[in-house]
């Protein structure tokens, strides 16, 4: 249970990893041969793109998304939940929206055909998991929203 649990927290964690490690290879190549792999930068893109996706994720379990509570710090209690649950559910709506339409990009990339520049690899081997990780986020701010106002680590 505890790989479900934590599963956002591994996936950035090897992503973090790997993309170091990629980052650093490629500095170590291009200073010693004067050379460079020349696919580090769009592998190094993709992987940015998912720990932002998954990095979303662990924010939405948490509950530390940014907020603007100015207007709600000055509702009365009643009004204030009203506000709170409607922000929650345009936000639901927003990542719902959000996998939706990423579900649509990666078909559309495998529809087309369409590859990576660098590497040539169908361009939706990267982008089949940020679908999945708005998926996540939603779960995630889901678990945040009943859960209400306390912290998880």
């Amino acid at each position: 249970m505890r790989l479900i649990d934590d599963f956002e927290k591994i996936v950035c964690a090897v992503l973090l990893l790997g993309m170091t490690a990629l980052g650093f290879a490629n500095i170590v190549v291009r200073y010693g041969t004067s050379h460079s792999f020349a696919a580090t930068e769009e592998l190094l893109t993709g992987g940015f793109v998912l720990l932002t996706v998954f990095g979303a994720a662990i924010a939405a379990r948490r509950g530390e998304h940014l907020a603007v509570e100015l207007i709600s710090d000055l509702l009365p209690p009643p009004a204030r939940r009203v506000v709170i649950w409607l922000a929650g559910a345009l936000s639901v709506a927003l990542l719902v929206a959000s996998v939706w339409f990423t579900i649509g990009l990666v078909q559309n990339q495998i529809r087309t055909g369409m590859t990576s520049y660098a590497l040539n690899l169908p361009l939706w081997w990267y982008s089949a998991a940020v679908p999945l990780g708005f998926a996540l986020v939603l779960v995630r701010y889901v678990q945040a929203l009943v859960r209400g106002p306390e912290r998880d680590g």
